[in-house]
Formats: structure tokens, sequence, C-alpha cells
């Protein structure tokens, strides 16, 4: 590979480039539609797939074959009028309602590590360093994760030579890259240490544990308790979670992925008075229609609301009585 091919696939995130191949492999394999297409095919395209996915899946299909026409060199049948329309049309008739992860509770959290916790002191009596690898790895990425709003990609991309830990203090990590830095000019984030479940004592715990000083921070771990060289995918995180939630016989798992770390804890801040910007800012919002998708507020029509509002109600009894004097 030359230096020029180097710089086009580094340009391009991993997970993007996996989900642009998956999304032409749709189309081509899977539909049995032809490269380079037209726009009447992706007309075809869409109907055909209108009722069985999303608009907004329907939306990344549409772009992952209008970069493969790009990079191919052809003219973008995507951009065509009547493809718009349709997909315009598909959003009118076959409206959904967007799925979002439940939030992580503090005291869900509290109860996985707990379990995290005694599951690694069993495994290291018996000998087990796979599972006692594992447990520690899990409580390191839960605590993590939530108390500084990762997202399951920067939790990925996490590497040991990038981060500083004073164990009773704090960390400092430095990503080269995360979604909002558009320049690629990295982002040093700082994690607090905290009283009870506190990311950085777990971090230490986990890294000392296994041995890692470079490389990938979370990664996977075969049967005889030996580490992978590469990380854990952002894929892997959300069937980790509830695998987690199931071993440690939380039923609540509905719903949980890897995104309910990070609204988890922009629920718990805001709950706790956080100011929106200084929570943007912790967490790495651009806007506030961003930090809104992900922090559930109170319902205004909530029942507290409501039973304030009765209590100064007479109630229908003493309003017959009213009616009866005025009589």
């Amino acid at each position: 590979m030359s230096d020029i091919d180097r710089y086009l696939h580094a340009a391009t995130r991993d997970n993007t480039r996996r989900s642009y191949r998956a999304s032409v492999h749709h189309y081509e394999v899977v539909w049995g539609g032809f490269l380079p297409a037209t726009a009447d095919s992706i007309v075809r395209y869409l109907a055909d797939h209108a009722k069985s996915l999303s608009a907004n899946t329907l939306q990344l299909r549409l772009s992952a074959i209008a970069q493969w026409h790009v990079d191919q060199g052809f003219p973008d049948p995507t951009k065509a009028p009547l493809v718009r329309k349709v997909l315009k049309g598909i959003r009118e008739l076959h409206p959904a309602q967007e799925k979002r992860a439940r939030p992580l509770q503090v005291e869900e959290l509290t109860a996985l590590t707990g379990w995290l916790d005694n599951a690694c002191e069993q495994a290291n009596a018996a000998g087990d360093r796979k599972s006692a690898l594992a447990h520690a790895r899990n409580r390191a990425l839960l605590l993590l994760g939530f108390w500084r709003g990762f997202r399951s990609d920067e939790l990925c991309r996490l590497r040991a030579e990038f981060i500083k830990a004073a164990p009773g203090q704090g960390m400092r990590i430095f990503l080269p890259r995360s979604k909002g830095d558009r320049q690629n000019a990295g982002k040093e984030f700082k994690v607090p240490a905290l009283s009870r479940l506190c990311p950085v004592a777990a971090y230490g715990e986990w890294v000392g544990l296994a041995g890692i000083t470079e490389g990938p921070v979370f990664r996977g771990i075969n049967r005889w308790g030996h580490l992978a060289e590469k990380a854990l995918t952002a894929n892997n995180l959300s069937a980790l979670l509830r695998r987690i939630f199931v071993e440690a016989g939380l039923e609540q798992q509905a719903n949980i992925t890897s995104h309910s770390l990070r609204r988890g804890f922009a629920n718990w801040a805001n709950a706790n008075g956080w100011e929106a910007k200084a929570l943007m800012e912790y967490v790495g919002w651009k806007d506030i229609h961003s930090a809104m998708r992900y922090i559930e507020a109170p319902d205004p029509f909530s029942r507290e609301r409501i039973e304030r509002g009765l209590t100064s109600y007479p109630g229908p009894a003493a309003l017959e009585r009213v009616d009866d004097q005025e009589i």
C-alpha cells in the first residue's frame, strides 16, 4: 500500500468503512442490484425495503452507495430528484419513533460493579485467570464509560500510552480523534478519582492485572486467559453489557446498549443539578439539541404537578354544597 493509499484509508473511520461495505453488499449481493447503479434501480431498492427497514437505515444505505460511486468516478444516482422524493414519501408513510438506549441507573451500576468485585475475588481464589481478567476489565469499562460519558467507539480506542493515572487523584486521557473532532486535533479528557465506584481505581486494577502498558486498553480475552492484541469493537460492547446484566442477575436489560453508559451519566448529572453548559463541555456535545437527545427531562405533566393542583380544588362534593346554598 502506497503512502497515498494509507492516507486515503485513514481518512475514513473504521466503523464508517464497515457500515458502508455492509450497505453496498446488501444492495449488490442480497438484493441483486448492479453497480454502477441508476436512479430507477435505487428507487426500486428503496421501495422493496420501505416496510422492512427504517428511513434512517435506508438513508445510510444511500450514503454508502453514493460514496461507492464517488470513489469509482461515476455520477451519483442517489442525488436524483426522484430518489429524494421517494425517500421523503417513505418517511411520510412509514414513520418510526427513534429507538433510544435506556439510561443506566447509578443503582444498577452499583449492583453490577458489586457483583463483578465478588466474582473477580472468587475467580482469583479459584485460580481462574480468564474470569478474573474478564471481570476486572468489565468493571473498569463500566465505571470509566459511565463517569466519563464515553461513546462506545471512544472506549474501544483508548490506548494505555495515552493515559496518565494518579491513584486517588485522577486520570488524563488523550484521544487522537473523536466524533466531534473534525480536524483530528485530538482531545484530552480528565477523569476524577471518586470515593466509591471509582473509575481511576478500576482502571489501575485492570491494567495492573492484565499487564497492559501500551496498546488498546479494552481487549478480548481467549479461553486460556491471553489478551488479544486488538481492541474490542463498538459492536461488541452492547452484547457484553447485556451479558453482564444477565450474569449479575439483573432483569432490566431490555434496551440496554453501550449508549446506556453515556445516557446514564447525562441523566444522573442533569438530575443532580449540573448546568447544561458544564454538562455539554464535560461530555463533549457541541449543541443543545445533541444534549437533549440524551437527557430525559422531567415530564411537565407529571403526577406530582397534577396532585399539587388538585389540593386546591374543592372537589365535586364541596361544589354540590355550594350550589345548594346558592339555591
